[in-house]
Order: C-alpha cells, then sequence, then structure tokens
C-alpha cells in the first residue's frame, strides 16, 4: 500500500473512534447520534456545493449505502444501550476486515497477496482479542449478537461504497452525496425527540455536530482511499481505530482489564506492518 494511502486510512481510523467515543459518553446517545447524522448531512452539502454531481452510474450504490447506513444507525445505537464500548466496537469492527477481504473478491475481483492477508488477519485477531475479555466476564447476548450484525453491515457498504466511488466520476462528489441522502435520517431522528432538544445545551450540541463533522471526515478518506488502494486492505487498515477507542475507554471510562488491550495492540501494529509492505 503506498504511504499517501496508509497515511489517509490512519487518519480516519482515529477520528472515528473519537465519535464513537463521543457516542457512548454522551448522556442521550439516540440525540448524540442524530446531530453526528445532522453533521453529515451539512458537511455533506458543502463538499456537495465544491464538486460536480457524481456520474450516473454511481447513483444505485449511493442509494444502496444509504440504507445500509441507517441499519448501522440503528445497530449502533442499540449496540451500546446493551453492551460496552470495549465489546461491541471490538466485535463489529474485528469481523469486518475478513467479510470486506472476501466480498471484494468476490464483487470487484481483487486479490490479496499472501502478506496482505497476514495483515488483515493480524488485526481483525488483534481487534476480536479485545472483546474476548468482555465475552468471557459474562455480557449480554443481545450485545453480541449486535456487534456480529454492525459486521456484516459494516462490510456491506464497505463494497458498495468502494465500487460506487470508483465508478463515479469524481469520488468527492460521490462523498458529498452519500452524506447528503444518509443524513436527512437527522431529520427523523430530531423530530421522534423534538421535546427533549429544546433541555440540551450548547456544549452537547458543538459536541454531536463535531462528532458528525469527524466522522464525515474519517469516512470521506477512508471512500477516497477505497479509489487508490485495495479495498480489503484499506477496511483492515481503518480498524486500527478499535485499538485507539480501546485506549480511550480504559483512560476515559475506566474499562478493565489493561493487558490484553495491550497484547492486542501489539497484535494490530504487527498487522498494520504487514498491510504495508503488502
Amino acid at each position: 500500500m503506498s504511504t499517501h494511502a496508509l497515511v489517509l486510512v490512519l487518519i480516519a481510523a482515529f477520528l472515528h473512534a473519537g465519535w464513537n467515543a463521543l457516542v457512548k459518553a454522551s448522556g442521550d446517545r439516540e440525540i448524540t447520534l442524530a446531530l453526528i447524522a445532522l453533521g453529515h448531512l451539512v458537511f455533506g452539502f458543502v463538499l456537495a456545493w465544491f464538486t460536480p454531481l457524481p456520474g450516473w452510474q454511481a447513483a444505485p450504490y449511493i442509494a444502496a449505502s444509504t440504507i445500509i447506513h441507517w441499519g448501522y444507525y440503528w445497530a449502533i445505537f442499540h449496540g451500546y444501550r446493551l453492551g460496552d464500548l470495549s465489546l461491541v466496537y471490538p466485535m463489529s469492527r474485528g469481523s469486518a476486515p475478513l467479510l470486506v477481504a472476501l466480498g471484494a473478491m468476490v464483487v470487484l475481483g481483487e486479490n490479496v497477496n499472501a502478506m496482505g492477508w497476514t495483515g488483515i488477519a493480524a488485526i481483525s485477531g488483534g481487534v476480536l482479542l479485545l472483546a474476548a475479555g468482555s465475552i468471557r466476564r459474562g455480557v449480554n447476548p443481545k450485545a453480541v449478537m449486535l456487534g456480529v450484525l454492525l459486521g456484516f453491515i459494516i462490510a456491506s457498504y464497505s463494497v458498495v461504497d468502494g465500487t460506487g466511488a470508483r465508478l463515479s466520476e469524481n469520488s468527492l462528489a460521490y462523498i458529498a452525496w452519500l452524506f447528503i441522502c444518509e443524513g436527512f435520517v437527522a431529520g427523523w431522528l430530531l423530530w421522534r425527540r423534538k421535546r427533549e432538544l429544546g433541555m440540551i445545551g450548547a456544549r452537547s450540541w458543538m459536541i454531536g455536530l463535531g462528532g458528525g463533522v469527524a466522522s464525515s471526515v474519517a469516512y470521506g478518506l477512508a471512500i477516497h482511499a477505497k479509489t487508490i488502494a485495495p479495498v480489503a486492505l484499506v477496511s483492515a487498515l481503518r480498524e486500527t481505530s478499535v485499538v485507539i477507542a480501546a485506549l480511550i475507554g480504559t483512560m476515559l471510562f475506566a474499562e478493565r482489564p489493561v493487558l490484553p488491550r495491550l497484547l492486542a495492540s501489539c497484535v494490530v501494529v504487527l498487522g498494520i506492518v504487514a498491510i504495508a509492505f503488502a
């Protein structure tokens, strides 16, 4: 993988971990998710102002990804309601890379070399290792099921967006209109909680909208990286955000234990090195 693509995806991973921590830490996760989706909408309109319309061949992929992302919002809301960040996040992100790699082989005809598969396996293994301790301690089975479901959802939109962005005449235009279409879920969520909106302070608005911008930039960078690097490698590398999220969970939410997190982090770093040379 090129250094350019590698840096883009690692920045995206850091931003992605940050906004997931915001959702977990927020008092009202549904309103926070709605504000994040609103941030996507705003970011999409701004980006669309400076870019041409995407090619019509990308339209079905934007529509499909929009529906899949709506399912993602539903699953992540209920996942964090029922389980810890240190369980749901690793479960979902750890299962996704292998699913994406298989999907990219079938849909895009991508072939990953042995070093690439080693990196994908190391990142997935390290990420899932973070969830192992939580599962052993006993957790809500529904939280585990939602974590696995999120993995399939993430794999689905990763392959769809990787294909759509490549077919689009401009990857930035694809990103803009995906965020515009996806962001309209904010209106529905905010309408559902319209009574509570007047009770939240300016700080909550800033956190939610700031998380939306961070999420938009993170996924926009990942989509662009998929146009210049294999989708399977980009998706695997993006899941290094789990290591960052695990550290956030340890330092801010006092989630334990610490040793398995450090071990998992080392395994993920080895995966990053393998992908860098793939």
